[in-house]
């Protein structure tokens, strides 16, 4: 069973609905009960990092997900502003405190060419960096849907596992050990998108 954390900033009911399209047992929830009967867990995301923080710590999901995916070592899914919460700090309309489990910081998307606009809406192909389980399948054309202003800029570069090209090269997922995060949407990425979902729901982390 997958955890879909509702902490109200994201797509979960587009998540929620290519899982069970693949036929994978899910649940959306912000319940501490529901949450540790899953064996992975699903942090979707759209919105702004400072407040999405606020949200996790005052719920005190922040404190679930740190028992749940750091202590328990469950296989953990961030998807677009849920991949960049991962990291240590935020430079979103100021400076914030992510939930650390990846050093490094989230800063704006620079694209050094004026035909690009930010924020970055639309499909691009990613590069993979470093084999993984995770992103076996995909079509030869690795085509995904990204919707972001801010990006995710690792300290450890090799935990990089694929990259994306919009003006500068950026990290489009990630992975250390248990923790897979992703810039892009599979929810929205068609075959390529739910080729990723059902490998995590084969993953053991």
């Amino acid at each position: 069973m997958i955890a879909i954390i509702d902490y109200g900033m994201g797509n979960k009911y587009s998540v929620f609905n290519a899982l069970k399209y693949l036929g994978i047992d899910c649940v959306i929830t912000n319940k501490k009960e529901e949450i540790k009967k899953c064996d992975r867990i699903i942090l979707p995301g759209v919105g702004a990092f400072g407040a999405a923080m606020e949200v996790l710590e005052n719920s005190g999901l922040k404190q679930i997900l740190d028992e749940e995916v750091i202590k328990e070592a469950k296989p953990f899914l961030g998807i677009c502003l849920g991949m960049q919460l991962v990291a240590e700090h935020g430079y979103e309309k100021g400076h914030f405190k992510g939930l650390g489990w990846i050093k490094g910081e989230v800063i704006k998307l620079e694209t050094n060419e004026s035909n690009l606009k930010v924020p970055h809406v639309g499909w691009n192909d990613i590069s993979i960096e470093n084999s993984t389980p995770l992103l076996e399948g995909l079509s030869k054309e690795k085509a995904f849907y990204f919707v972001h202003s801010y990006v995710f800029k690792p300290e450890d570069k090799n935990e990089i596992i694929a990259v994306c090209n919009y003006g500068q090269v950026f990290t489009a997922a990630l992975q250390k050990d248990n923790i897979f995060i992703t810039q892009f949407h599979p929810e929205k990425s068609q075959k390529n998108g739910l080729a990723i979902l059902e490998n995590f729901s084969n993953w053991r982390g």
